[in-house]
């Protein structure tokens, strides 16, 4: 983990285009941001105003066209492909709105998946797995393949492997954008608890009740920022500072 007084994450003048001349399109357009150590941030907009291009920026996942990113002091914008990777599996934990778990493997071995791949012992990535499925009440679920659960299962447990090396930051796109209320509820009180539990985290969302369980709500529109609110109080008092927000 970082040192507190270092960023957990820093992004200056962050631009990512597609196309070129009168084609071109400006997904992301020079954003700042500074995540703390420990800090969750959620960004929130309209469909198709970038949130999900600057999550990948985020993450590594896409190259930007400008401006610098650093993940706990490290330069991420020219760094090779492998050391991104590298970086990926060990100090970054994902959760889709599409779950991504693998079908063949059980609910354990997808938890597991990302330890094994970032050089654990089995016996180590088995444990930690163990205690992920407990702190997300699927324990009793850890035989059953991704087929067998209820699609709110399958995010919790897509949760629970985001977490499975202990990131230095999760990234989250739209968590219970494929989920009903009672599901919703679910991964609301997970992301609840990652805050309390001093996660640092950055959620991009429509959701208004996942955006209240941050520290900090940033509003991005035609890939840019355009606002920011800083959250206070319980779950209850944070839902009402958003209300009327378009999220």
């Amino acid at each position: 983990m970082t040192d507190r007084d270092q960023p957990a994450l820093s992004a200056r003048g962050l631009c990512k285009e597609y196309g070129r001349g009168t084609a071109l399109v400006r997904a992301v357009d020079g954003v700042d941001l500074e995540v703390a150590a420990g800090e969750s941030v959620a960004i929130v907009g309209p469909s198709g105003c970038g949130k999900s291009t600057l999550l990948y920026l985020l993450g590594g996942l896409e190259r930007p066209t400008g401006g610098t990113l650093q993940l706990a002091g490290k330069q991420l914008e020219h760094m090779p492909e492998a050391g991104l990777a590298r970086l990926r599996r060990r100090g970054l934990g994902f959760v889709f709105q599409a779950f991504h778990l693998v079908d063949e493997l059980t609910t354990q071995e997808n938890v597991e998946l990302p330890a094994l791949l970032a050089g654990a012992s089995p016996r180590a990535a088995r444990r930690r797995a163990q205690h992920l499925l407990e702190q997300v009440g699927l324990a009793d679920r850890a035989a059953h393949l991704p087929s067998a659960l209820s699609g709110g299962q399958r995010q919790r447990v897509a949760i629970a492997r985001a977490l499975a090396n202990e990131p230095l930051l999760v990234l989250a796109d739209e968590p219970t954008g494929n989920l009903d209320s009672a599901a919703t509820t679910d991964v609301l009180r997970l992301f609840e608890q990652l805050r309390a539990d001093g996660q640092t985290l950055v959620v991009v969302t429509h959701d208004e009740r996942i955006a209240a369980t941050a520290d900090r709500l940033v509003s991005m529109r035609d890939g840019a920022f355009v606002g920011e609110t800083r959250l206070t109080g319980g779950s209850d008092r944070r839902l009402s500072a958003i209300t009327g927000l378009e999220v």
